[in-house]
């Protein structure tokens, strides 16, 4: 899944290491001929690709960003409560993640953009990519809530 590019670090042997919208971070190195990245060896060539899309293999494996802390959550839903709103495509916003938690029965989890169609279960937690567009789809009785998951304040 292409993310912008929000910043850069580096690691502890200096190697630079591009910021995602979505939390994760990634490599960025300069190592011809297997990559050729020449705008990560000076600040000036990073900052000229802040904006710029990178593929995340992380949000494309349903991987939330390590460190991520909840910060909120739904009650619990039935397949009679479900709000409609959830059973039609919608989407977290920048940065947002969360997880399904079934506590009782089975839930369809729809993500046409990342090719997932999956079955919740009490085993089987769902993760929500941010600004992906998804749904959820009751199979029977069922009880769940969601919890959403952003980065850590700096200040704390």
């Amino acid at each position: 899944m292409e993310r912008p590019i929000t910043g850069f670090d580096l690691d502890s042997e200096g190697d630079p290491i591009a910021l995602l919208n979505c939390g994760h971070a990634q490599h960025v190195r300069h190592n011809p001929p297997f990559i050729n990245r020449p705008w990560v060896i000076s600040e000036e060539g990073r900052n000229g690709m802040i904006g710029k899309m990178l593929n995340c293999v992380r949000c494309d494996k349903f991987e939330m960003p390590d460190g991520f802390v909840p910060y909120k959550r739904t009650p619990v839903f039935t397949e009679e409560s479900v709000p409609a709103a959830l059973t039609k495509d919608h989407s977290t916003k920048t940065g947002t993640w969360a997880k399904i938690t079934i506590l009782e029965g089975k839930l369809r989890y729809c993500v046409a953009a990342l090719g997932a169609d999956t079955e919740l279960s009490t085993d089987n937690v769902g993760i929500v990519v941010p600004e992906v567009p998804h749904h959820v789809e009751p199979l029977g009785a069922v009880r769940f809530f969601v919890e959403f998951y952003r980065a850590p304040d700096k200040d704390v």
